[in-house]
């Protein structure tokens, strides 16, 4: 039987301070703006728990997510559009959203870690780590901000947009949100150039 392997653990070429972690969350809903946090964590404030966002529980994410405001050095949140990632394709609007969290952090950072194997097109000396949020806590961390905030936003756009789903699956293509969709059809937060709306939308006219 096979197993996944681990993957080693991540030496960083930068040793300074000001050391940012960049992930997204977002990328494979079909509605929905995709989110990214960067932050830079205070070494003398250290957080026990940090670990990727998806592997956490609601309870553990939330707790995690106040104490990350809390004691990071700094952080910031920012997204790229349903508008955006139509005109980008989800990619760049991605790396877009990656590029404003870090270009919005109050103290900016000398190096910045990547989740993932693409990077922004930007100036910060940085490298890319795939499954960053499992190796980094810098990039862990951030992975949570953009989680909480994105299925917070979710919950909200559910009241506005009843009838999807939206605060369960967050935008994500399940079966009970396909059904949806071919019942109401799209609406303005899902995304026209992700194939089963597009699909929807010309039946819907």
């Amino acid at each position: 039987m096979s197993t996944k392997k681990e993957l080693p653990p991540y030496v960083c070429p930068y040793d300074g301070k000001l050391l940012a972690g960049v992930d997204e969350v977002g990328r494979g809903p079909l509605a929905g703006d995709v989110v990214a946090a960067a932050a830079i964590l205070d070494p003398a404030r250290p957080i026990e728990g940090l670990a990727d966002s998806k592997k956490l529980t609601e309870k553990k994410r939330e707790a995690l997510f106040d104490l990350i405001r809390e004691r990071a050095l700094c952080y910031a949140v920012a997204r790229a559009t349903v508008a955006e990632i139509d005109r980008l394709n989800i990619l760049h609007a991605s790396l877009l959203a990656m590029r404003r969290a870090v270009e919005q952090l109050s103290v900016q950072p000398e190096f910045v870690l990547v989740d993932g194997n693409k990077k922004p097109d930007w100036h910060y000396p940085c490298d890319t780590v795939v499954k960053g949020d499992s190796r980094v806590q810098a990039i862990a961390a951030a992975s949570i901000l953009a989680k909480v905030t994105r299925d917070r936003e979710m919950a909200e756009l559910d009241k506005q947009y009843p009838g999807y789903g939206l605060a369960g699956h967050k935008g994500y293509p399940t079966k009970a949100h396909q059904q949806a969709l071919e019942q109401l059809g799209p609406s303005p937060i899902h995304r026209q150039s992700f194939a089963p709306v597009k699909q929807l939308s010309m039946e819907f006219g």
